[in-house]
């Protein structure tokens, strides 16, 4: 489907992997991996076209359609959502217009029979090609996709300039989910998904039947989808069978075999160096002398792994506090007529590491803010425990750094006993290196405006953290040295975050918060999906056992009478609907088949008025036509769910 064949590419006059091969596969779903600064983002602009190599060539399947989703730049603006999602069925949309043109070209006066023959065998064509897009129903898809990713009904015809990055992301993530493509090439998809989404776009591209290119840090996203490893290593394209983690066991290995080898080489080699400077003079063993030379020039050098130094950060030592950190006492807190709170109750003692958890928009960010003294609340009381010194990183924190100090001064500013050498192995961590600590903040990407805010965050003496998705900008070396800091760290700790993997071995307790919901689990992450999947069972096996309790045969009888007589209730307006759908839909139909068979009269083809009549009617007629299907398939939807509720009871 994809051939790279012989690619280079050069970076400030390096390569990044010469003259390398890879093939994907109609159906491959792969993980490209490798160090940051390797290439993974490059490569992807390099298969979309965006970005030339430096030499080889990409190959590849003629009419392949390519979705591609950057890691950022997303900017959507003069649409209203469900329209600029709906741009993206673009297969649709040009076969769409191709009807209209060849409707209009049958309409023209002056056209042979031959001529009006081919048109109507390529409309028919284009009918065919719609119908196989399933286009009746692309409306209906596009709804669902939205949903899936977090957006509300309301939203669908606001304007995208209203929805922030994060959202801005969603939506270009919306329009290459639904455009049907052969391949999606996927960089950091799960960046701004809450943990419903994630779950909701894991189940989807499961289910994917096109071939799968992805750049993610997230481990338990790309273990639940791929099985094969694209590995770029040390200028090198390396490829393994088996998920991500049977591929980390495999380099692990690796990477030590190659240091061993390394190292009784490099012994070899100043060995065999050391026996030439010997010798290099004596007649005797000048024959000697050459082999070694010549051994010396054709020896092949094994390459070093790219072992990253092991660094270790820790927050300073917490100062003590009190037993209890923070209690809410009947909070209320609403967004103009959203209400997200209503007499919450909530307490963290010392030693908790808290995760909040659940979909974007029903209040993590501002249980948080709440916490943290960064907003008000409308009602209730907010009482900080003795001697509680909090630090909040927030996705926007990075806003207040000061634009006009660097990196550098920017951390010293809040460090204490760190020399610059050991600054500097910290900002190494969050990606920068070299010269990078000089840059002024106010010349950051967002991203890296972030990552300065955690650093900043992990050399602050506090005894209470609070951290919201504080990963999003993180490779995964440096998300496992905050990790490995925060387990380490004595104080209490919320974290705001969707990522399984890293959330795991830090948390002892997770808050759901939902619409109208708020429960806490005294256990970590993997207790909670466990009890989140009983709930689920429990509530299913509730039904099916209240069905299922023993009751007369006259009371059996009057029940099942008043659940159809519900159901009829619930279901009659709408199966009217259908109903009258169904006749409009077969009657269209009828109409449809009828007025192409009068295009291809002779007594239409000598009549070019009439040719253009019977062409407007019938581009109106198939107009209608979609709308109605379109119709009803969305009220048969509903119905089937109204009917499994009713079929449960």
């Amino acid at each position: 489907m994809i051939d790279l064949s012989n690619i280079s590419l050069q970076f400030n006059g390096s390569f990044l992997f010469r003259e390398v091969n890879f093939r994907i596969n109609s159906g491959d779903k792969v993980s490209l991996v490798g160090a940051n600064g390797t290439g993974k983002s490059s490569l992807l602009k390099i298969i979309t076209g965006e970005l030339q190599p430096e030499s080889g060539k990409v190959l590849k399947q003629k009419d392949i359609s390519i979705g591609y989703l950057p890691q950022e730049n997303i900017i959507l603006r003069g649409k209203t959502l469900i329209d600029e999602t709906r741009s993206a069925l673009t297969d649709i949309i040009i076969l769409h217009d191709k009807e209209k043109e060849l409707i209009d070209a049958l309409s023209e006066k002056n056209i042979t029979d031959e001529e009006r023959e081919d048109l109507v065998n390529r409309l028919g064509e284009v009918h065919h090609r719609l119908e196989e897009l399933d286009s009746y129903s692309a409306n209906s898809r596009v709804e669902k996709i939205l949903l899936g990713l977090g957006f509300e009904e309301n939203d669908f015809e606001k304007l995208t300039d209203e929805f922030s990055g994060g959202w801005q992301m969603r939506i270009a993530l919306a329009k290459i989910l639904i455009s049907q493509n052969d391949l999606l090439l996927m960089d950091e998809p799960t960046n701004y998904l809450d943990f419903d989404s994630l779950e909701w776009l894991t189940s989807f591209l499961k289910a994917y039947k096109g071939a799968l290119l992805l750049v993610s840090h997230d481990k338990h996203f790309i273990n639940a989808l791929t099985k094969k490893t694209l590995e770029i290593y040390l200028g090198k394209f390396n490829t393994f069978s088996g998920d991500y983690d049977a591929y980390l066991k495999y380099k692990d290995e690796r990477d030590k075999q190659a240091a061993a080898q390394y190292i009784l080489q490099q012994k070899k080699i100043k060995d065999t160096e050391r026996f030439i400077e010997r010798f290099r003079y004596k007649a005797t063993k000048s024959k000697q002398v050459q082999s070694r030379i010549k051994l010396l020039e054709k020896i092949s050098l094994v390459e070093l792994p790219e072992f990253k130094e092991d660094i270790l950060v820790k927050f300073p030592p917490p100062p003590p506090s009190g037993k209890i950190n923070m209690e809410l006492k009947s909070i209320f807190k609403s967004y103009g007529d959203k209400k997200i709170f209503e007499g919450l109750d909530f307490q963290i003692d010392r030693g908790d590491k808290i995760a909040f958890i659940g979909p974007n928009g029903a209040g993590k960010s501002t249980l948080a803010k709440i916490i943290a003294g960064a907003i008000s609340f409308d009602k209730g009381e907010r009482i900080i425990g003795h001697n509680t010194i909090i630090s909040y990183y927030a996705q926007d924190i990075a806003d207040n750094l000061i634009p006009d100090l660097d990196i550098l001064e920017t951390i010293e500013a809040v460090s204490e006993n760190q020399t610059v050498g050991q600054l500097r192995s910290l900002l190494g961590s969050f990606l920068f290196s070299g010269d990078d600590v000089f840059k002024k903040v106010g010349v950051l990407s967002g991203g890296e405006k972030s990552r300065v805010a955690l650093a900043k965050i992990l050399l602050t003496k506090s005894n209470f953290i609070i951290l919201d998705e504080p990963t999003n900008h993180l490779d995964m070396s440096s998300k496992e040295i905050l990790q490995k800091a925060l387990i380490e760290f004595d104080g209490s700790l919320v974290l705001v975050s969707h990522d399984i993997d890293f959330l795991a071995p830090i948390v002892n307790k997770v808050v759901e918060i939902k619409k109208n919901q708020f429960k806490v689990y005294i256990g970590g992450i993997d207790y909670y999906l466990t009890k989140r999947q009983e709930y689920l069972l429990q509530e299913e096996n509730k039904v099916r056992q209240t069905a299922a309790e023993p009751v007369s045969r006259k009371e059996q009888k009057r029940l099942e009478a008043e659940v159809r007589q519900k159901k009829y209730e619930a279901t009659k307006d709408i199966s009217k609907k259908i109903k009258q759908l169904e006749v409009d839909i077969e009657r269209l139909e009828l109409k449809e088949d009828e007025l192409e068979k009068l295009l291809l009269e002779p007594e239409t083809y000598n009549s070019p008025m009439k040719a253009r009549d019977l062409t407007i009617e019938l581009n109106q007629l198939k107009s209608t036509l979609e709308n109605k299907v379109s119709a009803w398939e969305k009220l048969s939807e509903e119905l089937l769910g109204i009917e499994k509720e009713f079929d449960q009871k």
